[in-house]
């Protein structure tokens, strides 16, 4: 089998694991704030390196990368909005 003939299965497979994450609803505090507290509100692998004060160079975000990233921040946000509007809760300690 050629990797031509795989790709259109690994794009459906992929899409449907992309709607699978936006169809989940949040109804549970402790998985809320499990989920904020999982997922970086900003990506983690965005570096500059420096020696002795001397910007070498800057490693730009990689999260964009990972074919699901617009869905796992979608949901913290859905976490966020959760734990604000129907807890009450004060989120800025996750941001």
């Amino acid at each position: 089998m050629h990797l031509s003939n795989q790709a259109p299965l690994y794009n459906s497979l992929l899409n449907q694991l992309r709607n699978q994450l936006e169809c989940v609803e949040i109804h549970d505090d402790k998985i809320a704030r499990l989920l904020c507290k999982l997922i970086p509100s900003n990506c983690p692998f965005e570096r500059t390196v420096s020696i002795l004060g001397r910007k070498l160079f800057h490693i730009p975000p990689l999260c964009k990368l990972n074919p699901f990233y617009e869905q796992i921040v979608g949901l913290r946000f859905k976490c966020l909005m959760y734990l604000a509007d129907e807890c009450g809760e004060d989120v800025t300690k996750y941001c």
